[in-house]
């Protein structure tokens, strides 16, 4: 403890982050990497990604759209990518005559289309109008990936597969998310940059512990 109540908060919540990006390291990397593979043969293919989120969950999916649709790092075409919850006069349209539980899934009906990747994005797992999305994305022949807290949650179950981040808190799991966000785009890019064929057919274990590629994961041996 130091003098200071606020740097001893800096501290612990630095400590924290750092612990839950250890295991994001450690667990999730594997099914980070699987998923950018399999999105980078989706959307060039004609498919698309929709993205959706509550609070800084929306933020969190936006980004990801956003990197999609403009680009990551490396410049390449533009893919289609949707944040369902940017679609104000949609979603106050649906709240308002379905209720707030239908925002999103009505939304996944009218878009969605088999071979679509839906990712939902719930810091608690539990939020009912994203596991209504999950539900509806499923039935609509969808990709249903959730990246959530702690598991087991609803949304987790609720989804075709899930990444669950392990927080001590709210904050330090959105602020995991938001690496992991990025290592998608990684993981998309690197694929993308491949040479023909380097990857067909690989599918990674949920917990295996496989880089798309050292160097797309980590700068100077550590995370971006």
């Amino acid at each position: 403890m130091s003098e200071s109540p606020a740097l001893d908060a800096a501290q612990l919540h630095c400590r924290s982050l750092e612990r839950a990006l250890g295991l994001l390291c450690r667990d999730g990397l594997g099914r980070i990497a699987d998923w950018g593979g399999r999105l980078a043969a989706a959307l060039p293919a004609g498919s698309r990604l929709l993205a959706a989120g509550n609070g800084g969950s929306a933020a969190q999916a936006q980004h990801l759209t956003a990197e999609l649709v403009g680009r990551y790092q490396r410049e390449r075409p533009a893919y289609s990518a949707i944040s369902l919850h940017a679609e104000t006069s949609s979603m106050t349209a649906i709240g308002n005559d379905y209720g707030f539980d239908h925002v999103f899934a009505r939304q996944v009906s009218a878009h969605g289309r088999p071979g679509d990747v839906l990712l939902l994005l719930s810091t608690s797992g539990r939020s009912a109008n994203l596991i209504a999305a999950a539900l509806a994305g499923r039935a609509a022949g969808l990709h249903v990936w959730a990246l959530t807290g702690p598991g087991p949650n609803p949304l987790g179950e609720a989804a075709e597969e899930a990444l669950c981040v392990e927080g001590d808190t709210t904050a330090t799991v959105q602020e995991t998310h938001l690496v992991a966000v990025h290592l998608l785009c990684e993981a998309f890019d690197a694929v993308l940059a491949a040479p023909p064929g380097a990857a067909a057919g690989r599918r990674t274990a949920p917990h295996e512990r496989v880089p798309v590629d050292a160097d797309a994961v980590s700068v100077n041996g550590s995370l971006r």
